[in-house]
């Protein structure tokens, strides 16, 4: 049916018609916030767009006249790898050591797409790469019972990997969905707050030991290009190649990429919540040092070095140990085809996720050995204190026992002291009556 023009005129129909095709394939603008949803909407459920039934510009604009002149009309002469490089990419944690990689790659500039390359169609004009890392694991069967309780379709393409591995839904305007194992969200082609929603309120019964306040997220762009077989990685771009796609109208041989580049991105994503977490964990210990500069008399507790060495120990095995972090090829793909190896390597390469692991253990070694020599002083200033006390003991004991031979001494005089007095009374007594038997005779003889 053909769509009613306003009666606004000659001038404004004329003007009006040149855009009537233009307006009428244009890409829908994005839904509100409050709009969107999780599962695919029906087709009566969706706003009614006031440009679809008007090729008027003034109408085009809700009803408002446009504070600015429109953007020209995208012609086919222009390059898609323009239309990537309009969308900036989130900046990473300022602490992060992706930061670094990024800069360092702004160096080296990446081999431009093919110009065959062009957005991913049927995503709303989103082409990026969203993911979020919000919890320390997912409990798989939960959490196909919840995309399933919110009308997700789960495993579309067949892909034939098990739930504990990696569990794929789709959403609206085909958007892609994986979730993994290790805690992390990743979304292809849907609004960045879409996948954080769901990693941190409607999968989050599923998490264990979540962290939504100290959740990590990336982005990345990507382009198709059905020209070509095989994928590849052009520094930030994902390139997707869609080619048996479009000739034989099978999506797996895609879906198959995608859970590569999103079992790579998942991997840098929750590496960058340990360098979050070591970033933190170090400025707790940042004042050690200063303590032990001050000597031994500084104020270090046992319990705090012992807490401290603890922490540090349970980051270097989650970073080396409990997850597939420092793996060079996760489980899943075992058993897969080769190409997916080579897309796991490139994402890994493009997002420097070797450095980072090795930046992270001599950071850690760092840590561990600023833990070591406080362990080591306060062993040594509890040898010390317990010398001293030792050392106050004996002198105690020494003092103790000089007392009590001073005690004996006084004893033994006293004892010597009284014999004497004993014998000089008994000699007085003696001699008094020696007086006493002279004086006697003595009066008897006259």
């Amino acid at each position: 049916m053909r769509p009613h023009l306003p009666n606004l005129g000659p001038a404004a129909r004329s003007a009006g018609t040149s855009a009537t095709v233009t307006s009428l394939f244009a890409p829908a603008p994005r839904p509100f916030l409050s709009q969107r949803h999780f599962h695919p909407t029906p087709a009566a459920c969706i706003p009614r767009r006031r440009n679809f039934f008007t090729s008027n510009v003034l109408l085009q604009q809700n009803g408002a006249e446009p504070s600015r002149p429109s953007p020209p009309l995208k012609t086919p002469n222009d390059h898609p790898a323009n239309q990537a490089g309009q969308k900036k990419r989130k900046p990473p944690l300022k602490n992060s050591l992706h930061r670094v990689a990024i800069v360092a790659q702004k160096g080296v500039p990446g081999k431009p797409p093919s110009p065959a390359a062009e957005p991913a169609p049927g995503i709303d004009g989103s082409t990026s790469i969203s993911a979020v890392c919000a919890a320390e694991s997912f409990d798989m069967d939960m959490v196909e019972d919840i995309l399933k309780n919110h009308g997700f379709s789960l495993d579309p393409d067949g892909t034939g990997f098990e739930s504990h591995e990696v569990v794929h839904a789709r959403g609206f305007n085909n958007g892609d969905i994986f979730v993994f194992p290790s805690g992390t969200v990743v979304s292809w082609g849907l609004p960045p707050d879409v996948v954080n929603t769901l990693a941190t309120k409607h999968l989050l019964p599923a998490a264990e030991m979540p962290f939504i306040e100290n959740k990590e997220e990336e982005d990345l762009e990507f382009l198709v290009d059905p020209e070509q077989e095989q994928s590849r990685v052009n520094g930030a771009v994902v390139v997707l190649g869609t080619r048996r796609e479009v000739e034989a109208g099978d999506r797996l041989d895609t879906t198959l990429a995608k859970i590569a580049f999103s079992s790579g991105l998942a991997r840098s994503t929750k590496l960058a919540v340990l360098e979050s977490s070591l970033t933190r964990y170090l400025e707790s210990t940042r004042h050690i040092p200063d303590r032990l500069s001050e000597g031994l008399g500084a104020p270090l507790s046992r319990g705090m070095i012992l807490q401290k060495a603890g922490e540090l120990l349970n980051l270097r095995s989650q970073l080396n140990h409990y997850n597939d972090l420092t793996d060079a090829l996760p489980d899943i793909f075992w058993d897969s085809e080769e190409k997916l190896e080579t897309y796991y390597a490139k994402i890994g390469k493009a997002l420097d996720v070797g450095v980072r692991i090795k930046t992270l253990n001599d950071k850690m070694t760092y840590a561990q050995e600023v833990v070591s020599v406080a362990q080591g002083v306060l062993d040594i200033s509890e040898k010390m204190s317990s010398e001293k006390h030792s050392t106050r003991l004996e002198w105690i004991i020494i003092i103790l026992i000089a007392i009590e031979v001073a005690f004996e001494l006084r004893r033994l005089y006293m004892e010597r002291y009284d014999v004497f007095q004993e014998e000089l009374l008994s000699e007085l007594r003696a001699l008094r009556a020696d007086v006493r038997k002279q004086d006697k005779l003595d009066a008897a003889s006259r």
